[in-house]
């Protein structure tokens, strides 16, 4: 039986911070100000007289007292939603948040979003696309999928899908080039990760050629300028396979470059909720 002066609003607003680990998104969830919440979960630790949470400089942190109770709240909660939905005759549908970079999200996440909804029609997936710069905590995500080589500090990381990496160009340019140095003619569009092209280039002999071109944060910016005939981009293949199929972009040189995977990503600091374990094997089995 709950203690009679632990209100359950502020129980809610606990558990739903704790998930989150970002009150922002917890009080949008609960539909109440920051304020409020925040407000709450204070009475809520004044009336335990413990500390549910550490206050930082971007987002917040379980304690170990709370890292204690919100297991026990969660479980809770979720059967009451479980219980209620027999009643009401609707599925009880989980909020997953997902931070996804732009790349990965247009070229092979979106066409198939309807089969995951499909499969599961009790999660509510949440999208956010970023730039592969993302802060798990103080945005409030549960999970992040990005590109690189799978060590990123205090996440557990799921290799999802190899991306290996070829020059790309519109159809126009691509017969200008018979061979890697003829490169040199052309502008090199670059992103943020300044070796890429230097080691395309020494994988292929391409000695001489220097990469010159306007810089992108982003795969998708880079390829729109390759397919408007901008220059040559190097970009992951398995993203842009529409693009190549409808020839809007071309693979001029068969050779390509492992440059790291594309990942799924959480803090380790959480533990992994049901939503989050089942969209973590729908994407294994998707990607092999």
């Amino acid at each position: 039986m709950l203690h009679p002066t632990l209100p359950l609003n502020a129980l809610r607003a606990f558990e739903a911070a704790a998930r989150h680990q970002n009150f922002t998104r917890a009080a949008l969830e609960l539909c109440v100000s920051q304020a409020a919440l925040s407000h709450q979960i204070r009475g809520l630790e004044d009336r335990l007289g413990i500390r549910l949470f550490h206050r930082l400089p971007r987002g917040v942190a379980l304690t170990d007292e709370g890292a204690a109770l919100y297991p026990v709240l969660n479980e809770s909660f979720e059967r009451i939603s479980a219980s209620i939905a027999r009643y009401t005759g609707g599925p009880a549908r989980e909020v997953l948040t997902l931070g996804v970079v732009g790349t990965f999200a247009t070229g092979w996440l979106l066409p198939r979003l309807a089969a995951f909804e499909a499969a599961h029609p009790d999660i509510e997936l949440r999208l956010q696309t970023h730039n592969n710069r993302i802060d798990l905590a103080g945005e409030g995500l549960d999970l992040a999928i990005r590109f690189g080589d799978g060590d990123w500090q205090g996440q557990a990381c799921t290799a999802i899908l190899d991306a290996p990496f070829a020059p790309l160009c519109a159809p126009a340019l691509a017969r200008r080039l018979k061979q890697p140095r003829d490169l040199a003619t052309l502008p090199l569009l670059r992103s943020y990760r300044s070796d890429e092209w230097p080691r395309w280039l020494q994988a292929t002999g391409g000695s001489g050629v220097e990469a010159r071109g306007p810089v992108f944060d982003s795969s998708l910016t880079v390829a729109m300028a390759a397919a408007g005939g901008a220059g040559v981009a190097l970009l992951p293949l398995r993203m842009f396979e529409q693009e190549l199929a409808e020839g809007r972009l071309l693979q001029p040189f068969a050779t390509t470059l492992e440059l790291g995977r594309y990942w799924l990503t959480r803090l380790r600091s959480r533990a992994e909720r049901e939503p989050a374990k089942r969209f973590r094997e729908w994407l294994q089995a998707q990607g092999a």
